[in-house]
């Protein structure tokens, strides 16, 4: 497979780092994923985050916009991995290359509830809808719900179609 050329884009420890977070519920084999609404990532099923802001670690990054998107405040939270985004061209007035940081939310109070930006709801772990999330979800996610944790590059092409990834379990 053609390797795309990374020289145009900044090395992965200095990406723009933003969260990634997924709510579980093992015990009836639910995944709560959320319809993203507007901006980057629309009509697609993901789970909910963010930039991180200064002065915030990554994983206040999650709880924060957990909150925000869905309405859910997470009290029991691990990093599950690391996952670095590139795109072959972005648009001038957005970076979408990104470090994304993985979180599985185990614990939480509150219910979901509809945001300005996502729309939640449960899905079966075994039946994802995989045909209207990001692509590479299908790599990596199942990896996490089985309780790997994984570092991963994808990079994207300029129709934001998966053009070649890596994934590996720590």
């Amino acid at each position: 497979m053609h390797m795309y050329d990374l020289s145009n884009h900044p090395p992965s420890d200095a990406l723009r780092k933003v969260s990634l977070a997924f709510i579980i519920d093992k015990e009836n084999r639910k995944l709560l994923l959320a319809m993203k609404k507007r901006g980057f990532g629309k009509d697609r099923w993901n789970g909910y985050g963010g930039k991180q802001i200064q002065g915030e670690s990554i994983e206040e990054t999650a709880i924060r916009e957990t909150k925000e998107e869905i309405g859910i405040e997470p009290t029991k939270i691990e990093m599950v991995g690391t996952l670095n985004f590139f795109f072959e061209k972005t648009p001038n007035d957005a970076d979408w290359n990104q470090q994304v940081v993985v979180f599985i939310i185990k614990e939480w109070k509150g219910m979901p509830s509809e945001s300005e930006e996502m729309r939640p709801e449960w899905f079966d772990i075994d039946r994802l809808p995989f045909d209207f999330m990001w692509e590479d979800d299908k790599y990596w996610l199942p990896k996490v719900l089985s309780g790997k944790k994984v570092e991963g590059t994808f990079i994207f092409d300029n129709d934001q179609k998966l053009h070649e990834f890596e994934v590996k379990e720590l």
